[in-house]
């Protein structure tokens, strides 16, 4: 097959380019340039994008020995993450942009334009399994479940996937970093990239004040109305947040409060006791089902509501507005604008059967 091989300049997508050059295919590898004004170097561990990311991928490429190119999608990731990203939080919603950057950037865009040029595959450095089971693409949890990106692939179609490759979704993250080294790769022991891409300093309030400005509004406590103090915009708080609440006096009882609420339209952000982010039950909204066939009756399954951890035991099912899913164990800090995903467990590993955007927990 003709392979075009997304290279980010990490470990992982180098090793995924290798093992794909391995197998045998014809392999042109890809860095995609997302931002217009990249930095030329990294800040530790965080960010990515940037021109040593670009030549970290180039010099994996040389090493493979296959062609080279880097695409500017800098415009269309303005477009369709970081200005999703800051509307979301205007509107009170908590988004996750790695997911929107897989499925509008990496699964539209960039296979789009490498179908139109005669690729049949994307490969990537992702930590997911994929396979076909009678003509129907199967998503499931990679081996390394500390690492799995199964949750950010979600919103994936089964069109997409049958153009997606996964190599590394069997491997433990040593065993590729070891396997970078054996190759020469000198990206072997390059730290992973963490935060938001397009935020590499971290602070992500900073980020967003730049973008929308002050937006005042008050702290109220949720049980008993009385306002605990000022804020300077709703974006700068997301569900289940404790930290950086900017309440000078303890509750009453003593214990810590979360956010419980956020009310774009009035500026009113509710804080309150942490049994109060409980929910059993989880309606999401633009459901995509990668196998292509929606839920026809309620079933058992896992869900996973944030990138890292946040899964419960549930009965889910379609409606005709999205999904719907009542958990058996509570969950806390469900964030609107978050991803609810559905698994079921399989030895194989876990299948994905369906995704949507939180719209309403209760």
């Amino acid at each position: 097959m003709r392979v075009l091989a997304a290279m980010s300049g990490g470990v992982d997508s180098a090793v995924a380019a290798a093992r794909a050059v391995d197998a045998g295919h014809d392999v042109v590898g890809v860095h995609l340039a997302l931002s217009a004004k990249p930095g030329t170097l990294r800040n530790g561990a965080r960010g990515c994008c940037t021109i040593e990311d670009s030549r970290d991928a180039r010099r994996a490429a040389d090493m493979l020995g296959i062609p080279f190119y880097v695409w500017d999608f800098a415009e269309r990731f303005t477009e369709e993450v970081i200005e999703n990203f800051v509307g979301e939080y205007a509107a009170g919603r908590t988004p996750n942009p790695c997911l929107m950057c897989n499925e509008k950037i990496k699964f539209e865009a960039l296979l789009e334009k490498a179908i139109a040029l005669g690729f049949d595959a994307v490969c990537t450095g992702h930590y997911a399994r994929l396979s076909i089971q009678d003509d129907v693409p199967v998503l499931r949890r990679s081996r390394d479940e500390g690492k799995d990106q199964s949750y950010v692939l979600a919103s994936l179609t089964p069109e997409q996937l049958r153009h997606s490759m996964f190599p590394l979704g069997d491997s433990l993250k040593s065993e590729v970093r070891e396997e970078a080294a054996e190759r020469g790769l000198a990206v072997a022991k390059k730290p992973d990239s963490h935060d938001i891409c397009f935020i590499p300093d971290g602070d992500t309030r900073k980020f967003l004040e730049k973008k929308l400005g002050q937006r005042p509004g008050k702290l109220v406590d949720a049980e008993t109305g009385a306002v605990l103090g000022e804020h300077t915009g709703v974006h700068g708080f997301t569900v289940g947040q404790r930290r950086g609440l900017g309440i000078d006096r303890p509750a009453p009882d003593g214990r810590p409060r979360y956010v419980l609420s956020l009310e774009p339209v009035s500026g009113t952000v509710k804080v309150g006791p942490a049994e109060r982010l409980q929910v059993s039950e989880i309606q999401a909204k633009r459901p995509i089902w990668p196998s292509g066939r929606p839920l026809a009756e309620p079933t058992e399954c896992v869900v996973q509501v944030r990138a890292h951890g946040g899964t419960a035991e549930a009965v889910a099912e379609a409606t005709d507005t999205g999904i719907r899913a009542q958990l058996r164990q509570p969950l806390r800090g469900v964030a609107p604008g978050q991803a609810i995903v559905l698994y079921r467990p399989e030895e194989a590993g876990d299948l994905v059967l369906g995704s949507g955007i939180i719209s309403a927990a209760s």
